[in-house]
């Protein structure tokens, strides 16, 4: 079993309110887990309303899917939402 792992870092420099924030997050969210079937969530700075960090994770049977699935993750971000990529953080374990 191969488990690969994302964390991203976003910018919403436009957000001035938490609610803001959370429709972006929402957007994205739904997006990436109906697109490519992973799980993924908000991880970390909730209560910051321009920075957003999210988890991502699949679980797969070859390294080269996992990084595969976790590449077009972050190129569908980058491509198609509103947030900025500031950080990414991959590991396949």
């Amino acid at each position: 079993m191969i488990i690969g792992t994302l964390k991203i870092h976003l910018m919403v420099p436009w957000s001035h309110s938490l609610k803001e924030k959370r429709m972006v997050v929402k957007s994205i969210i739904d997006k990436i887990r109906h697109k490519f079937n992973v799980s993924i969530a908000e991880v970390e700075d909730q209560d910051l309303h321009q920075s957003i960090i999210l988890g991502v994770c699949c679980v797969t049977n070859e390294s080269s899917h996992a990084n595969s699935v976790l590449q077009k993750v972050i190129d569908y971000i980058n491509n198609n939402c509103e947030a900025e990529i500031i950080d990414t953080l991959m590991e396949i374990l």
